[in-house]
């Protein structure tokens, strides 16, 4: 089974020769190894680079254990490094070359960090490494390669890669996606039953006893139900002290703000959720609280809940605004307050925008809508882009098939596979 991640691999071409180390990084099993050990691979051989001109390895291979001390492994690649011509170094799952005791270390970075920033001193040296353990799943990686780290985010597959490799229509697609999601490997399973129990251990066994080996959680009941919590309200507003008002009422637990706030931290570290901010559109700044978290993929989302909470409308927000970051955007919840005038008083009414998605000097105030039914419906979806007044382009995303139509306020209304299946329908 073949899927072309085109996205990625530009992303890696364009990147080639910057002298700095390109980090691939996302959550466990999203494809980086596939991506850099497969498909950038093929693309080397493809600009006729000689294979001794490429060095791979496999940190994870017991072959290679004896390259997992990080003086050794930089011993190996300054002899395999020669002059004539640009090596590439290829390094996958490189936690393997750092010590469980420089994972606990908050003060001294890794060793193996320091080998390859001195590789990079060699001008015909080109690097590019994976990792997928607590250490290289965090953001404190860029850190630590001192500025001369490059990161290539990897995420699960989108809709429209998802639709590469799936047998059937896009209607029954968008079934499948919107249940199990877009780790990759799940296309390559035909029953419920192997899709299930693969994310169930995914999220058991490889993401949360990750964060909580990291970061040593001893309240690992707790951050279990917070993730059930985070999952049960993706796409509502949230905050730490709300959340702590539900322990304290549904649980019975005495987790603090302050904790809940560092738990959070830790999942979005391990790219389990990602956080959208609110924003004043019209004042132009950010609001501090609440927030919505959304899962870097639905599927786990889903598994969390054990398939009982599939609510299609909040699940298409998730997915649009995995679409988006999937596309370079930086996204957030934007908010338009406006003053209206009820039974002879002044209000500030508060709209909500689903995503302001930022890219460059481009941005778009994109809407989430199951359907436009009817005028009352169409209306209350469009009435915060209507009142934002600028010049931005505004869109609504219906979850129907239809031809793309803007009406007399500039507003774009589109359907939802025209979204997903089109990487420029943004600019239709």
């Amino acid at each position: 089974m073949r899927i072309e991640r085109d996205k990625y691999l530009n992303d890696l071409i364009i990147r080639m020769g910057n002298g700095a180390i390109k980090v691939v990084t996302g959550i466990r099993r999203c494809g980086k190894t596939y991506l850099v050990f497969k498909l950038f691979r093929e693309h080397l051989r493809s600009i006729d680079v000689p294979d001794d001109h490429v060095i791979e390895i496999a940190l994870d291979a017991d072959a290679n254990a004896q390259l997992r001390d990080a003086h050794a492994l930089g011993r190996y690649l300054d002899e395999r490094i020669g002059s004539d011509g640009t090596y590439y170094i290829l390094l996958d799952e490189v936690q393997y070359a750092i010590t469980p005791k420089e994972l606990r270390s908050k003060d001294e970075p890794p060793v193996l960090y320091g080998v390859l920033n001195g590789l990079l001193r060699r001008s015909n040296v080109d690097m590019y490494v994976t990792g997928s353990n607590s250490k290289m799943l965090s953001t404190d990686v860029m850190t630590e390669f001192r500025g001369r780290g490059d990161e290539v985010r990897v995420m699960p597959l989108t809709f429209a890669e998802f639709m590469q490799t799936f047998d059937g229509d896009r209607y029954e697609g968008w079934s499948e996606y919107l249940l199990y999601g877009g780790m990759p490997f799940l296309c390559t399973m035909k029953t419920e039953a192997q899709k299930s129990s693969y994310l169930q251990n995914l999220m058991r066994e490889v993401y949360l006893e990750d964060v909580i080996a990291r970061n040593r959680v001893d309240k690992t009941q707790e951050l279990d139900d917070l993730v059930d919590v985070l999952a049960s309200s993706v796409g509502s507003l949230t905050n730490p002290s709300k959340i702590e008002a539900t322990f304290r009422s549904v649980m019975r637990s005495k987790l603090d703000a302050d904790t809940i706030k560092r738990y959070i931290g830790h999942l979005e570290e391990a790219f389990l959720i990602s956080e959208a901010t609110r924003y004043d559109v019209k004042g132009r700044k950010y609001i501090g609280t609440p927030k919505k978290y959304y899962f870097e993929d639905v599927g786990l989302r889903n598994v969390r809940l054990g398939f009982r909470q599939v609510e299609e409308s909040h699940l298409m927000e998730n997915i649009i605004y995995n679409e988006l970051r999937h596309r370079g955007f930086s996204v957030d919840v934007g908010e338009v307050i406006q003053q209206e005038r009820s039974d002879g008083q002044n209000l500030r009414k508060r709209y909500e925008v689903d995503f302001v998605a930022n890219l460059g000097f481009r941005r778009y105030y994109i809407q989430s809508a199951l359907n436009l039914d009817t005028p009352e419906k169409a209306a209350q979806e469009k009435r915060s882009l209507r009142i934002i007044g600028d010049s931005f382009r505004k869109i609504v995303i219906v979850n129907r098939v239809m031809r793309p139509y803007m009406d007399e306020d500039g507003i774009l209304t589109m359907g939802l596979f025209d979204f997903l299946l089109n990487p420029e329908s943004l600019n239709m």
